[in-house]
C-alpha cells in the first residue's frame, strides 16, 4: 500500500515536471513571437503577431496554433494554484489505488483546462476580429491605448465585487478530508469543469489584463500568475484580492492618463 507521504511526493513531483515543461515551452513560444516583431499602429502602440495570420496560414490553422499555445500557457499560469485544489480532491476521493487515483486526478485536470481552452477560443476570435478592425480604422487604432487602460481599470474594480468574492471562495473551498467524493471518472470530469468555471470567472479580469498588455509578455504573465496564485492560496484571500485590485486600479488610471497625454 502506498503511504500518503509517498503519494504526496509522487503527486508533487509530477506537478513540478508539468509546470517546468509548460513554462519552458511558454518561454520558447514567447521568444519566437518576440523574434517575429510587432506591427506599429497609429496611437504609438504595437500589435502582437498572435492576432494576425502568418503568410500562407489559414484561419483554422492560426486558431489551432493559438489554442495550443494558450493551453500550455494556462497550465504554466494556473498549475501553481491548481495543485492545492487537486490535492484536496485526492483527499476527498479517499482510499483507492494509486494508479486509479492518478487517472481521476488527470480527469479533473482535463476538465479544468477544457474550460480554459474554451476561454482561449473566445479570446482568439475576439482578438482577431478587433485586430482586423484596428488595422482598417486608424481612428479605432488610436483609441486602443486608452481602451487598454479602461480594461485594466475595470479588472481592478472587479476585484472588489461580490461576484469576485463568490467565485474566489468557490475556488478556495475545495473538498478535503471532511467530504467524500465518488471515485469515478464522470464525477472527476464534472468536478474539474466546476473548478474551471469558478476559477475562470474569478481570474477573468486578471486574464483580460494579460490579453490587452501582451498575451505572450513574460513579465505580464509572471505578475498575473503571482496575483492569481496568492489570492487563491493565501490565508486571507479576499483581502489579498482587494489589495491586488487597488494596485490594478492605480495601474489602469496611470495607463489612461499616459494615453491621454496627461502622464
Amino acid at each position: 500500500m502506498v503511504t500518503e507521504q509517498a503519494s504526496r511526493r509522487a503527486f508533487l513531483g509530477v506537478s513540478a515536471l508539468l509546470f517546468a515543461s509548460s513554462a519552458a515551452v511558454t518561454i520558447a513560444w514567447s521568444a519566437s513571437m518576440s523574434a517575429m516583431g510587432e506591427m506599429p499602429m497609429p496611437g504609438g502602440w504595437t500589435m502582437s503577431m498572435a492576432w494576425m495570420l502568418m503568410p500562407g496560414q489559414t484561419l483554422p490553422g492560426a486558431a489551432a496554433s493559438f489554442l495550443g499555445m494558450w493551453v500550455v500557457m494556462m497550465v504554466a499560469m494556473m498549475l501553481p494554484s491548481l495543485v492545492l485544489m487537486l490535492w484536496n480532491y485526492r483527499l476527498a476521493v479517499g482510499r483507492t489505488g494509486e494508479t486509479r487515483l492518478g487517472r481521476l486526478t488527470a480527469w479533473v485536470s482535463v476538465g479544468y483546462f477544457f474550460v480554459w481552452a474554451a476561454f482561449g477560443i473566445a479570446a482568439f476570435a475576439l482578438g482577431v476580429a478587433l485586430a482586423a478592425l484596428e488595422m482598417h480604422s486608424p481612428v479605432l487604432a488610436r483609441a486602443v491605448p486608452v481602451a487598454a487602460g479602461v480594461v485594466v481599470l475595470s479588472a481592478g474594480a472587479l476585484q472588489f465585487t461580490a461576484w469576485k468574492s463568490h467565485h474566489l471562495a468557490c475556488c478556495r473551498q475545495a473538498p478535503g478530508r471532511g467530504r467524500t467524493l465518488p471515485a469515478d471518472a464522470s464525477t472527476a470530469w464534472r468536478h474539474g469543469l466546476r473548478l474551471g468555471l469558478h476559477c475562470s470567472y474569478c481570474s477573468g479580469g486578471l486574464t483580460a489584463i494579460l490579453l490587452v498588455i501582451g498575451v505572450m509578455d513574460l513579465r505580464a504573465m509572471a505578475v498575473v500568475t503571482a496575483a492569481i496564485t496568492v489570492e487563491r492560496v493565501a490565508p486571507a484571500g479576499e483581502r489579498v484580492a482587494r489589495a491586488i485590485g487597488a494596485v490594478v486600479v492605480g495601474a489602469g488610471l496611470f495607463l489612461i492618463a499616459r494615453a491621454a497625454g496627461l502622464g
